[in-house]
């Protein structure tokens, strides 16, 4: 583990976000996962598509384990300053139209379910009776 304890803002750390240069925000502390890029078992994506935010319910999610996070800190480089990483906006889905339930159509399904097979059995009868008396 570095012994650097620098602190990185935000904006700083989000410039670090393809393969060749890759920083991570893990409770915060940074990362330099550079060098892990290949070797991650998860793939260099899944990195990639940690960088620019906090990856610390992403790291979590994944259930990583106590061997992974000793792993880990061989790439520690610094701290984030807090007050610099922009908050979680939660997810707002778009407002939708009210379902506008159609009662007439409804109706005709209710009594197409009824006359359908009625008439299915009136014509089965037909052609038994039409057939039986030749």
């Amino acid at each position: 583990m570095a012994t650097d304890s620098k602190v990185h803002t935000f904006e700083e750390v989000s410039k670090h976000k393809d393969a060749k240069d890759c920083w991570l925000i893990i409770d915060g502390k940074v990362y330099d996962v550079t060098p892990f890029m290949d070797d991650h078992p998860g793939g260099d994506e899944v990195l990639l598509a940690a960088t620019g935010k906090d990856a610390t319910n992403d790291f979590e999610d994944v259930g990583h384990s106590d061997a992974a996070r000793d792993e880990m800190q061989k790439f520690f480089i610094g701290h984030i300053d807090s007050s610099t990483v922009p908050a979680n906006t939660a997810y707002v889905p778009p407002q939708q139209a009210p379902y506008n339930h159609d009662k007439t159509a409804d109706f005709v399904i209710r009594i197409l379910q009824f006359v359908v097979p009625l008439l299915i059995l009136a014509l089965a009868f037909g052609v038994r009776h039409y057939t039986k008396a030749e």
